[in-house]
């Protein structure tokens, strides 16, 4: 086998490994539980949110992700654990 056919291995499962650890998706305001809208609606100090994902983490289960705009521009992230 050469060097190329090696790396090619050991890459591999490398992608195919670390490709479990965590999945996200998007979704409504209205799929995010009643607590978790609390705490992102206590953070928001004016802000408008752009968009919300429901991240599955294998440490630390699942936590919601509000990228936020804030009313002077700059943007945030509020994440919180269901």
């Amino acid at each position: 086998m050469n060097i190329k056919g090696r790396i090619l291995v050991s890459v591999v499962p490398l992608f195919f490994a670390t490709s479990g650890f965590a999945s996200e998706e998007k979704v409504e305001w209205s799929q995010v539980p009643e607590q978790v809208q609390k705490t992102i609606t206590q953070h928001l100090q004016g802000g408008t949110i752009e968009e919300i994902e429901k991240e599955t983490e294998k440490k630390y289960g699942i936590v919601y992700e509000a990228d936020v705009k804030k009313p002077d521009g700059k943007k945030i992230e509020i994440k919180v654990k269901e």
